[in-house]
């Protein structure tokens, strides 16, 4: 997931046309040989109005994906027909599954991070790198369901060191002299004028560029105009409200949104964004198509950890589709403690009791049940979407009274902890939301 950082800009393109082959009114960015048997070749293309399409055996492709390789049957079942990966882990077998699914694969290459330690002034280690992804690259390029490679994933994100871009292009090098089937791109944090400069002068030999954001989004077009981004892009993520963009509790817990206002935010940035613009976005991910604990258990994952779907997957079928699904998730409000909401910053007793409400509706009219959960606010905290650990549970802690309210009983320890409420449809779906406070005598 995506701290809100520096951004840069992936450089798109440089082109060699082949002019004999092309139909006049489209000039190629890019032009291979041709395929081998089982690839299907994939392309970014200019057209003469400026506009630019990303064509996949010669047909125009929108992207209508998602990020993760889970419910891939369900992805699409829903209208979805890519999915993103962030390495080549269980390749083989990501990919044999989207053949299943008549999906196609944005392929991610794991690029070591200097925020993790990898120094990109060692040049053995830099070459070692690239012979592991060129590698990578001849194993899996023949794939009929890979459609691009994702050079890295917020390499940006807590970086100094510039080294790194001469690197992505040297693999975005590598993989056009290996592979002249797929396109290639590197995945930015953000976007902002700086890092759009340098990754356009240091990276010539990307195909388009790829950026994750989450709460910026609707800006996004716009910052692609004015930092100087010419060639197509596409989101690689985007989601809720990300973790460093929500309110603040006084002991700096983040507000977390209800999953029914993160399918609002999903319906609303997507219309401001990849909607709006049909010039240059070739299409998206949606973040994530899964579940992970990062910051919470619910924050990113359009599912629970028991499978259950949430309101934002009625919102992405909508959009795929035009129509909305026969059974919706339940429409949850935001909680209140002891009356207060979470930006009231919420402080309780020790051993005190206090009440908790919630206002759930089903668009069905399906009966609901709730199921509450406590746990200590999470102190395992990492950047850019890192492995979190899960808090333990605080059992026993809250008390059903009747539907939408329950009573909690306070913890004897001091801190902080979160309040979760999971309402469920009988029917697979699910609507989450959570309240944080904090105990102090």
């Amino acid at each position: 997931m995506k701290i809100f950082a520096p951004a840069r800009l992936g450089l798109w393109l440089t082109t060699t046309l082949t002019v004999a082959s092309t139909p006049a009114f489209i000039s190629p960015i890019r032009m291979h040989a041709e395929a081998p048997a089982a690839a299907v070749k994939v392309e970014v293309r200019k057209q003469q109005n400026g506009k630019f399409q990303l064509l996949r055996s010669g047909k125009p492709y929108y992207i209508n994906g998602a990020g993760g390789s889970q419910y891939l049957d369900r992805l699409a079942a829903y209208g979805g027909n890519s999915f993103r990966t962030w390495s080549t882990t269980d390749a083989d077998k990501t990919l044999a599954e989207a053949n299943k699914y008549g999906l196609t694969v944005m392929m991610g290459l794991d690029v070591a991070r200097e925020r993790h330690g990898f120094d990109y002034n060692n040049t053995a280690e830099v070459a070692k790198q690239l012979a592991r992804l060129r590698a990578d690259v001849l194993k899996h390029k023949d794939d009929p369901a890979l459609l691009l490679w994702g050079i890295g994933n917020e390499l940006n994100l807590d970086y100094t060191n510039p080294k790194v871009w001469d690197a992505v292009n040297d693999i975005a090098k590598m993989i056009h002299e290996v592979d002249p089937n797929h396109p290639a791109t590197t995945v930015l944090a953000g976007l902002n004028p700086k890092e759009a400069a340098l990754v356009k002068a240091r990276c010539p030999d990307l195909d388009l560029l790829a950026v994750n954001t989450y709460g910026g989004l609707p800006a996004l077009p716009k910052q692609i105009r004015d930092y100087g981004w010419e060639g197509a892009y596409i989101v690689a993520e985007w989601g809720p409200t990300g973790h460093w963009e929500c309110p603040q509790t006084s002991w700096k817990a983040s507000v977390e949104e209800t999953s029914s206002q993160k399918a609002d935010a999903y319906q609303s940035r997507y219309a401001a964004s990849m909607q709006q613009d049909t010039e240059r976005c070739l299409g998206s991910y949606a973040f994530l198509w899964g579940q992970k604990q990062e910051r919470t258990p619910t924050w990113y994952g359009l599912f629970t950890e028991d499978g259950k779907e949430s309101e934002v997957i009625d919102v992405l079928q909508h959009l795929w589709t035009g129509k909305w699904p026969a059974n919706r998730a339940p429409h949850v409000s935001p909680l209140l403690l002891d009356g207060k909401k979470a930006t009231d910053n919420v402080y309780l007793k020790p051993g005190g009791s206090y009440s908790v409400a919630a206002t759930a509706t089903d668009p069905n009219r399906d009966p609901l049940t709730y199921r509450w959960e406590l746990l200590p606010e999470s102190t395992d905290l990492k950047q850019g979407g890192d492995r979190e650990s899960r808090p333990v549970a605080v059992p026993n802690a809250v008390a059903n009274k009747q539907p939408g309210q329950a009573l909690l009983t306070a913890p004897a320890k001091e801190g902080a902890y979160r309040l979760f409420l999971y309402v469920y449809d009988g029917k697979n779906n699910v609507a989450t939301a959570n309240i944080p406070f904090y105990i102090k005598s």
